[in-house]
């Protein structure tokens, strides 16, 4: 028997998720989406691609995503280990293949793209 799941809290890094690289990518239409915002604390493109990945994870992917928002400041080590050169930057890890988007996320059309989406008809 495992054990129970624990929440892990925002901006910590989740067991498993190098694991889940095994998962197929073949069909999106209902595959779980695995994100991650990165964002800097204080600025305002950071706090306007929250809310926007947040509405546009809600509409498309409802029920399918799990999104972590992560504040360089807090946890720059992940930040390294990315290779991030600008914030904020959105990376899809699952499903394959990986994706990053880079800015406030408030080009609809872009981001669906980005995440492998179609516009609604």
């Amino acid at each position: 028997m495992s054990a129970p799941k624990k929440n892990s809290p925002a901006g910590k890094r989740k067991p498993g998720w190098e694991g889940e690289l095994e998962q197929s990518s073949s069909d999106s239409s209902e595959a779980r989406y695995a994100l991650r915002l990165y964002v800097s604390g204080s600025m305002s493109k950071s706090a306007l691609a929250v809310r926007n990945i947040k509405r546009i994870c809600e509409q498309h992917l409802k029920n399918r995503y799990d999104l972590e928002v992560i504040d360089i400041y807090q946890q720059p080590n992940l930040a390294i280990e990315e290779q991030l050169v600008a914030v904020p930057t959105l990376i899809k890890r699952f499903p394959l293949p990986l994706r990053r988007l880079i800015g406030d996320l408030s080009n609809l059309e872009k981001v669906l793209h980005g995440l492998d989406l179609r516009m609604p008809e």
